[in-house]
């Protein structure tokens, strides 16, 4: 697998997720609250929605917490303001990497991700700088064991899932964004909870990275990750089973 879910795998081999679940789980909660807003507080009418719900089932978020998130916004809880905004730039060895945010303070959300480009040797670059080189698409990602290629090529386009990705490592399914609850739901009755479930951008083209260019890579990432306002982090990079090999020592 390549990009950003190779990075997910490096990190959960080193426990970081577990150390991060309470901010994980916070920022769920702010993409639910914001879709549920945005539209009607039912997964079924709101595609939004019901994207948000399934990517927090699948990092195990609590129910009621889901729930109180929805209906947080449903009871017409102002809370915060908060603004969709996509930042775009150059990591080290070129790859491309945007970064989604949802902000109740534009200035403090952009000189935080300016600051961590600049520190792992990357450079912020303007709207739609990168964008062109990703497809945005749903994401679902589910370990080796659950299914056999066939079977899961198979109930992943029926589920109507755009393409399949199968390896040693697992699959990786990839659907329209507006397809993306419908896919969830009906992989989760087949194959149960898949191991990750979120939007994000698919590289057309990724770059290769040498072992020096990942370790800088992979601190970018986790730098951008880690700050509160920021939802996703994609990237356009490929590592070999040697460097992977050598992050995860």
């Amino acid at each position: 697998m390549a990009g950003h879910s190779q990075f997910k795998n490096i990190m959960h081999r080193k426990g970081a997720q577990d150390k991060k679940r309470a901010k994980l789980f916070a920022k769920l909660a702010r993409e639910i609250e914001v879709a549920a807003r945005m539209g009607a507080p039912d997964p079924a009418q709101n595609p939004r929605l019901r994207s948000a719900v399934a990517a927090g089932r699948s990092a195990n978020m609590p129910k009621d917490r889901i729930e109180r998130a929805v209906n947080k916004a449903a009871g017409g809880d102002e809370g915060a303001n908060y603004e969709e905004i996509r930042y775009e730039g150059y990591g080290p060895a070129g790859v491309a990497v945007i970064v989604d945010a949802l902000t109740d303070n534009r200035n403090r959300t952009a000189s935080e991700v300016r600051s961590a480009f600049s520190k792992f040797g990357g450079n912020l670059g303007e709207t739609n700088s990168v964008a062109f080189l990703f497809d945005r698409v749903g994401q679902i990602t589910y370990g080796p064991d659950v299914a056999d290629a066939d079977t899961m090529f198979e109930a992943a386009l029926e589920a109507g899932a755009q393409d399949v990705s199968s390896s040693a490592n697992g699959h990786e399914i990839s659907c329209d964004p507006n397809d993306f609850g419908q896919v969830v739901e009906t992989l989760e009755a087949n194959f149960g909870v898949p191991e990750s479930a979120a939007l994000t951008w698919q590289p057309q083209t990724t770059v290769d990275v040498d072992v020096n260019a990942a370790q800088t890579l992979v601190k970018l990432i986790d730098a951008l990750e880690d700050g509160d306002d920021v939802q996703n982090v994609s990237a356009n990079f490929e590592m070999s089973d040697e460097v992977m090999a050598q992050l995860a020592d």
